[in-house]
């Protein structure tokens, strides 16, 4: 079977191979992220500053550097990650070096062939979730290892053993790998607030060494939970962000070398700084930078993370909590009703006052609410027509921070008056807004929509 010519199997990959992939091929090694290291990146991605200053937009360079080639070299006017052809990258196909390939997204081949990615979650997320981002989105991976001829209770036992998986929550407790995400998406993953913190400090009281192994920034998260109360700092204004940067990174930088941070790993492997922030005070060095506010010519990579941040709807607090399958229709008539990772299997609907919010789910009947408080509709797969009217709150189906749906069945929004977000997301079906105040925003981010688009969304 791996033998000849044409593509092969994935379960032919060796180690070093380059491999051709799609985001929504991928299944994440973790189940949680620093999402405000990937609202820097869209923040920075659905910007302009980078072509206002004569370059190219930072996803362009990115995309190459993932790709094994660089940095973008030409991009043309209407240029997207989706259409490689209409950008270029400064280390042609077949000219990669080993310099080129190092920085390159990593994956396991796993049994059957799944591609598993050890490297590159907040990345490839952001990608996902940028201006062109998709689940057929073409990137190229590198494989370290082919444990395809394993059974998955073997495979998995060998992740573990190899530190292949990071089998811990946001709140640094054990999971078990079936609580692993089976896919990209920011919905799909938990908010690690001190997994964002460590990238902030990076160069300031660590720096990636060479041959850096996995979930290394993790490893740092786990020891400044015992240092710095993240829950003591407003982490959405700038001040307090930069006191918790400054803090942790000090406490980084003054370990000694030998000093065990996590799970037998010393400061000195996880790339501690022996002089904090390189030896410069905090007006000048990475820290300087960092600090830089949004009305910078270049601003710090904070100042943007939190000003995509304040773009992102939270959704309200569950009152009631649905898991598994579940059989049957659903009524909500009260209350916040949260579906997470659940499996609906009948029609859902939502009375005047209630909520409902819908994360990385399946719903298989119709959905119908009139006068709801809000509804939130991120990551799902809905079969069947999804009706919203005159809803007093928020309804989000798909934006910033919210992974966009897959809808079978027809879109019908009609005099909803607390703004809707109708952004990514894939429609078979057709799509009919009527009477929303304001009308439907798509954040910039076109749906994919198969069927006539008719009123307030014949552009989107």
């Amino acid at each position: 079977a791996c033998a000849g010519s044409g593509p092969l199997p994935r379960t032919c990959a060796q180690p070093g191979d380059l491999i051709d992939v799609t985001l929504g091929e991928l299944h994440p090694t973790q189940a949680v992220l620093g999402f405000d290291q990937v609202f820097y990146k869209l923040g920075r991605y659905g910007g302009d500053r980078d072509e206002a200053a004569g370059g190219f937009n930072k996803r362009f360079d990115d995309w190459c550097e993932t790709n094994g080639q660089g940095e973008a070299a030409s991009v043309r006017p209407g240029a997207r990650l989706d259409d490689p052809a209409s950008f270029s990258c400064s280390v042609p196909l077949g000219q990669e070096t080993p310099k080129s390939i190092a920085p390159m997204k990593t994956a396991v081949i796993g049994p059957g062939g799944k591609l598993y990615l050890t490297d590159g979650h907040h990345t490839l997320t952001s990608f996902l979730e940028g201006p062109d981002g998709s689940t057929r989105l073409p990137v190229r991976l590198r494989v370290t290892d082919n444990f395809s001829s394993l059974s998955t209770t073997a495979f998995w036992q060998r992740m573990t053993a190899e530190k292949k998986v990071w089998l811990r929550d946001e709140n640094n407790k054990p999971l078990a790998v079936d609580q692993l995400p089976d896919r990209l998406g920011i919905t799909h993953f938990r908010d690690d607030p001190y997994r964002s913190l460590v990238y902030f400090t990076r160069d300031i009281g660590y720096e990636v060494p060479d041959g850096a192994t996995e979930f290394l920034e993790f490893s740092w998260g786990s020891w400044l939970r015992g240092k710095h109360d993240t829950a003591a700092y407003d982490l959405t204004s700038p001040g307090p962000y930069l006191d918790l940067v400054k803090s942790a990174s000090k406490s980084m930088a003054a370990l000694a070398p030998d000093a065990v941070v996590d799970d037998g790993r010393t400061a000195a492997q996880l790339g501690r700084i022996a002089e904090w922030n390189g030896g410069k005070k905090e007006t000048g060095g990475e820290f300087a930078k960092l600090s830089r506010p949004l009305t910078d010519a270049k601003p710090g990579k904070l100042a943007e993370a939190l000003d995509y941040k304040s773009r992102v709807l939270s959704a309200p607090a569950c009152t009631t909590r649905i898991t598994g399958v579940r059989n049957g229709p659903l009524t909500v008539t009260s209350g916040v009703t949260c579906a997470d990772r659940a499996a609906l299997r009948g029609p859902v609907t939502v009375r005047a006052g209630a909520a409902l919010v819908l994360t990385g789910s399946t719903l298989q009947g119709p959905l119908q609410s009139d006068r709801a408080a809000a509804i939130h509709v991120c990551g799902s797969g809905v079969t069947g027509p999804l009706a919203i009217s005159r809803t007093t709150g928020p309804v989000r189906l798909g934006g910033p921070g919210c992974t966009a749906n897959a809808v079978t069945g027809a879109v019908v929004l009609t005099g909803n008056t607390g703004g809707v977000l109708l952004a990514a997301n894939q429609v078979t079906g057709p799509v009919a807004c009527s009477g929303n105040l304001p009308a439907p925003d798509t954040t910039g981010r076109a749906n994919e929509v198969h069927g006539p688009r008719t009123g307030q969304c014949a552009g989107v």
